[in-house]
């Protein structure tokens, strides 16, 4: 075994670490935004806002996310590197995020609702605050889940040049002509990564099931 790059290629790993992080920073924020969107509007009654939401889900789970990554870099003009990654794996996760976040509203009891239907209380109003609230910690432990996914398949933006941990380690390879070792090194980062993000995701799912 051969590290003897490190010490001068430490500043790559750290660099496409970084930019890993923000790219999944990013799409966790805009795929759930995306996610509850959709979610909303496959439960909801409007017969359009109902068929968009099916059908969008249905496409974008039944591609690769390699494509849809250039179907927004390429057909999006000028659109920055960056921009095109986080775009492209926000509008895939919305999609999965939507269906585990329907799971979520469903498992709510519906006598809830109807509670709050009782009281005059308007559908919105009701969703936001006694539906989606009970729904999300019913689904925090699948959340959780995706947005580990998301750290790892972040590693595929790197075939549009975003230096990411994978692009950076892609680098380190061809400059030190070492094909093995730098392969170590990006793994265990992402290890470091998702074990730390399931260590805390689960420190607050105990927290949340104490509090009820």
């Amino acid at each position: 075994m051969n590290f003897s790059f490190l010490p001068k290629y430490l500043g790559f790993f750290i660099s496409g670490t970084g930019y890993t992080l923000l790219l999944s920073a990013l799409t966790v924020v805009f795929g759930l935004i995306g996610g509850l969107t959709l979610s909303l509007m496959k439960t909801s009654n409007n017969k359009i806002l109902k068929a968009f939401a099916v059908s969008y889900i249905e496409f974008v789970r039944g591609t690769p996310l390699l494509i849809q990554l250039y179907i927004v870099y390429y057909g999006i003009q000028n659109i920055p590197m960056l921009a095109a990654g986080v775009v492209a794996m926000s509008l895939n996760s919305a999609a999965y995020i939507a269906e585990i976040i329907r799971a979520g509203i469903g498992a709510v009891d519906k006598g809830q609702k109807e509670a709050a239907r009782s009281l005059g209380m308007p559908t919105f109003l009701t969703f936001k605050e006694i539906i989606i609230p009970q729904a999300m910690k019913n689904i925090l432990p699948a959340l959780g889940n995706e947005f580990i996914v998301l750290i790892k398949e972040s590693a595929i933006v790197s075939v549009i040049g975003i230096h990411d941990l994978m692009y950076n380690t892609d680098v380190v390879r061809g400059n030190t002509f070492i094909a093995f070792e730098p392969l170590i090194v990006a793994a265990l980062i992402y290890f470091v990564l998702t074990f730390t993000l399931s260590k805390v995701l689960g420190k607050i799912e105990r927290r949340m099931t104490v509090s009820d």
